[in-house]
Parts: structure tokens; sequence; C-alpha cells
């Protein structure tokens, strides 16, 4: 395979790959450990790191994702890898709607109601933002993981595709 299509290939999977790990870091640790918190520390603790994940490091992997897999799958189309341009499509396309724009609509909302509310004091009133704020929360990183799982499953196989 030549390096001109194998290249954007593997770009497109490190993101892919790259953006499906911090969803899924989310699902499968760190809201569990703050569920186990104090509810008035995991609320200032989840505005903490929502404050903190607006960064260059995070940047690329979540907004350049479909960009970086589109790209990919318009290159293969122009140089003879229809197949595997489709699978970098569906790739883009999953990650876009169900990795991007769901969590803009849905999740960055909720943690910037989070942050503007007021910080509870009251053990009781902190249980009950930190459970309706979590459950919900939880529930959309989980379909999140999902599609960004789905978007490096499809590069994976199309990076396959463009090995023939």
């Amino acid at each position: 395979m030549p390096m001109a299509l194998a290249a954007p290939m593997v770009v497109s999977i490190v993101f892919c790959g790259a953006i499906f790990g911090f969803f899924y870091a989310w699902a499968c640790s760190t809201l569990w450990g703050l569920d186990r918190m104090d509810p008035r520390a995991a609320v200032e603790a989840m505005r903490a790191m929502n404050g903190s994940v607006r960064n260059l490091v995070f940047f690329p992997a979540f907004f350049l994702t479909p960009l970086v897999t589109g790209g990919t799958a318009f290159w293969l189309w122009r140089n003879g890898a229809p197949t595997a341009a489709v699978w970098f499509l569906a790739a883009a396309l999953i990650y876009l709607f169900g990795g991007a724009i769901l969590p803009l609509a849905i999740n960055v909302p909720m943690n910037e109601a989070l942050a503007l509310g007021p910080a509870p004091q009251d053990l009781d009133a902190a249980r009950e933002i930190w459970t309706a704020y979590s459950e919900r929360w939880r529930f959309w990183n989980g379909v999140r993981t999902i599609a960004s799982g789905a978007a490096l499953a499809c590069a994976a196989y199309g990076a396959t595709r463009g090995m023939g």
C-alpha cells in the first residue's frame, strides 16, 4: 500500500482512538468515582474537570476527528480506494453526530448549568443535584462512547479495505 494512503488512515485511527479512549475513561472510572464521593465534592470536582477540559490537548481529538476522517475518506476516494473511503466516511459521520454534536447539544449545556448553579452546602441538596446530573450525564456519555467506538471500528475496518 502506498504511504500516501496509509498515513492518513493511521492518523484517522489515532484521532478516533484518542477520543474513544477519553470518553471510555469517563464511562468506566471517572463518573463511578465521583458517584462514590460526598456529592458536594463531586459537584466541585466535576466543575473543575469541565473547566479544565477545554485545552489544546483535548481540542484536536474532539473537534478535528470528523475532519480528519472525512478528509481521509475523500483522499481514499480520489486515490482509487472507494470501499475504504466509505468506511472512513461512516467513521466521520458517526463521530460527528454521536461523538461531537450530541455532547455539544446535551453534555456541554449540562456542564454549563452545573457550573453556573450555586455550590450546594447542604448534603441532601447536593445529593439531589448530583444524582440528577450524574445519571443523565452518564447515559449520554455512554451514547457518545459507543458512537466514538463505532467510529474507531469503522476507521480500522476501512484501513483493512484500503490495503487491498
